[in-house]
């Protein structure tokens, strides 16, 4: 599909590619090739693509965006420091407009099974492996933004937990990706893989924020491997530029009796797009995704789930929660399909969003598409305002009303953010949300 915003892609990855990591390599090559041969033949998305109906890409077409070079910004420890985790014992890579920042990074793992490179280092390091995951569980064919990516992926992280991290699990640190942005109409397509060896078990943290207030485009892909009894948390929390555009997707596979957990939290972006799909490729396997955005302004955020039951004895647990403020747009859906193989599947899912102004708006679409008989599978989708009874309660017992609608508002948000496993990650959450509501410090002390 020519267009003019496709020709600018296509012109561009021909005056990079020849930098790109692998360059030469038969079967990265193809893929490249292939993925962008998938992006000019799909284009950008439109309102007429049903899964697209809610959400215009027209600014992300119309901006000139161009890939970063090297020679970046230099930035200090000091600089970056509010996005650390430091109560948090983990590894964390650190990349700045798309590239790999080593001495920002802090890289500690000892031989205990995890193995964490770049993508630019495992092209050299760890080709057969690559080849063997890369690009194998995210589809590029009618997926314009992930065959973008795999067209253009130049950095990221690849994270590979072997048999030997399954025999001493508390030994695995947590791993945080941290990706930062610093200068505007830069593109940056971040490339993440983990693959979890059977009885492993690994925690995963995504981090997306920036420097300044300038309008940049975040697309990024990542793909998560989940063996035979092995157990994946992985978390991701998205506090960009309120101009920025962040489209994301998500692809995992799960095989027999493993377990994955999602937590996703947005904050950020003029533009948020996340797609969330997941396999479940093999029996017994447990699947739990939970998300909750807070948006206010003309900020526009869209979440797309979508949980695929393939085989017999899965379950399923969904929980989005969904908090708009001024003209702020959001949009769920969520869908969770069950094969006619896939019997005695147990699959729930739970929409609920808070208008905090009456010119904010959600659309919500839970979808449950059945083929099996002997299933319990449930959905539901609410939209409503802060409880009158509730606030005049709160401002009867002296409460102003700006604190008494912050309090409603975080207890609305606090079940989600219940569900962070990590207590460091928990109170980092908890203090970003207080951050985002009007009488911050009062309400803050109230429910400390």
């Amino acid at each position: 599909m020519s267009t003019p915003a496709v020709d600018r892609y296509l012109a561009q990855f021909s005056a990079t590619r020849a930098k790109l990591p692998g360059r030469g390599i038969e079967w990265l090559d193809r893929s490249r090739e292939s993925a962008l041969e998938a992006f000019a033949n799909a284009g950008f998305p439109t309102p007429r693509e049903e899964s697209w109906k809610y959400t215009r890409v027209t600014p992300i077409e119309k901006r000139n965006f161009d890939i970063a070079n090297a020679n970046g910004i230099e930035l200090r420890r000091a600089d970056v420091e509010r996005y650390f985790l430091d109560d948090v014992d983990c590894e964390q890579l650190v990349f700045v407009d798309g590239r790999y920042v080593d001495s920002l990074s802090r890289r500690g793992h000892a031989d205990c099974g995890v193995r964490i490179s770049t993508l630019e280092s495992a092209v050299d390091a760890a080709p057969d492996f690559l080849e063997s995951h890369l690009g194998r569980y995210a589809q590029t064919s009618g997926q314009p933004f992930s065959a973008l990516n795999t067209a253009f992926m130049s950095d990221g992280a690849i994270v590979h937990i072997d048999n030997r991290a399954a025999q001493a699990p508390s030994s695995v640190l947590p791993i945080h990706l941290l990706f930062l942005a610093t200068r505007e109409d830069v593109v940056a397509h971040p490339r993440i893989l983990v693959v979890a060896e059977p009885a492993s078990r690994a925690t995963v943290i995504e981090s997306y924020a920036a420097l300044a207030n300038g309008c940049y485009f975040n697309n990024a892909l990542t793909e998560i491997a989940v063996m035979e009894d092995a157990d994946v948390e992985h978390y991701k929390l998205q506090e960009e530029s309120l101009q920025a555009f962040h489209v994301a997707t998500l692809e995992v596979r799960q095989e027999r009796a493993s377990r994955f957990a999602s937590h996703s939290i947005s904050f950020g972006g003029r533009l948020t797009r996340n797609d969330i799909n997941v396999l479940q490729n093999a029996e017994s396997t447990s699947t739990s995704l939970n998300g909750l955005f807070m948006v206010s302004g003309r900020q526009h955020v869209d979440f797309h789930t979508c949980i695929d039951h393939a085989k017999p004895n899965g379950s399923s647990e969904e929980t989005f929660k969904g908090i708009l403020d001024g003209h702020a747009r959001g949009v769920f859906n969520g869908r969770v399909k069950v094969h006619p193989d896939a019997q005695k599947t147990d699959a729930h899912q739970s929409s609920k969003n808070l208008l905090l102004s009456r010119n904010a708006e959600i659309d919500t679409k839970p979808e449950l598409e059945i083929y099996a008989d002997d299933v319990k599978c449930s959905h539901g989708a609410t939209v409503g305002q802060l409880d009158e009874q509730s606030l005049y309660y709160l401002r009867s017992r002296g409460i102003g009303v700006n604190e008494a609608r912050g309090l409603l508002t975080y207890g609305f948000a606090r079940d989600i953010l219940d569900r962070v496993g990590l207590e460091a990650l928990q109170e980092k959450l908890t203090g970003e949300l207080l951050e985002r509501m009007p009488n911050a410090d009062q309400i803050r002390e109230m429910v400390e």
